[in-house]
């Protein structure tokens, strides 16, 4: 290959890659014009009046993201109602708790609505109980009302493998219970005891919030759960249906069925609309993609799920 030849794919070669960057420059610019866009039509839809409407799903956590969502909700001037929408099986008894403190503050704003969708049971059913009007379908469940608080004991199969665990501890009640050795009587009833305080609390709940006396609360309130049909004749909950059902009850306070329901829906993250996956596979489609800097980007957003502390959920034993 003479010297000329050489020259012209070097040439080649340099042009090829200028466009390939020009091309990924390009995406990169189209994507953030799209989200500012989008970001945008959110603040602009968050402008004028309107019912918000937020999501409570999965476990729950102590979310500070969501509570400070409904903080801006009920700063809002244009929020002129709440939806709450939850289909969930509980989680930790904090979690619930602090959402509920938390609706509750736009509640005393502005009408809230809790719309039980598949499921609101046990600390998602704490979180419907901040609602003014409880909305749940007729094959819905709920309830499941209690403190649940559980550990692993491991000591059988610890005797087996011939381990043992020694401990000195100042007071025989520090760091119980343990995995490692059955729970003595006092340690039980320690459980126990913080066990029955968080309990009685939740159905002091139920009994206020539901206008139920406290007798019927705490006999509803022995875990088990209910569909939507047999919450509505506890009074659990106020009404059967949806959409419907709930402009209805906005109207009766006054908040016009004309309005739109605009999804105050949490961040999706640095880059939106799934565009970390899609940026990736452009990357690749340039040749890039062995760049460190290019890698993960489509697993952006992904975070694993642990509850600690005392639980209100609802489980299929």
């Amino acid at each position: 290959m003479n010297e000329l030849a050489i020259a012209d794919r070097r040439s080649l070669r340099r042009k090829l890659s200028f466009w390939r960057w020009a091309a990924a420059a390009i995406l990169v610019g189209v994507g953030l014009v799209l989200y500012a866009f989008s970001g945008w039509s959110e603040v602009t839809g968050r402008a004028r009046q309107h019912v918000a409407r937020v999501a409570v799903s999965g476990l729950i956590q102590d979310d500070q993201e969501l509570v400070e969502r409904l903080e801006r909700i009920a700063d809002n001037d244009s929020v002129k109602a709440l939806i709450v929408k939850i289909s969930s099986p509980g989680g930790t008894t904090y979690g619930g708790e602090v959402i509920y403190k938390a609706i509750r503050k736009v509640a005393a704003k502005k009408p809230v609505v809790s719309d039980v969708r598949t499921l609101a049971a046990s600390a998602g059913y704490m979180i419907a109980l901040a609602g003014d009007h409880i909305v749940a379908g007729e094959t819905s469940i709920t309830g499941s009302i209690g403190v649940i608080f559980q550990y692993p004991q491991v000591k059988a199969l610890m005797d087996k493998l011939g381990v043992s665990l020694e401990s000195i501890k100042s007071r025989p009640l520090k760091a119980e219970p343990s995995p490692f050795h059955p729970p003595s009587d006092e340690a039980r009833a320690m459980i126990q005891a913080m066990i029955d305080d968080s309990y009685g609390w939740f159905v002091d709940l139920v009994a206020e919030r539901r206008k139920i006396a406290r007798p019927d609360a705490l006999a509803l309130a022995d875990g088990r759960i209910f569909t939507g049909r047999q919450a509505l004749k506890d009074r659990l909950v106020d009404t059967l249906g949806g959409d419907e059902e709930i402009r209805a009850f906005l109207a009766s306070r006054n908040v016009p069925k004309s309005l739109p329901v605009v999804d105050w829906e949490a961040p999706r993250g640095n880059l939106p609309f799934g565009l970390g996956g899609v940026v990736s596979e452009w990357i690749k489609a340039l040749g890039y993609d062995a760049f460190p800097a290019m890698k993960g980007l489509e697993k952006i957003g992904g975070e694993k799920l642990f509850l600690d502390g005392l639980v209100s959920v609802w489980q299929v034993e």
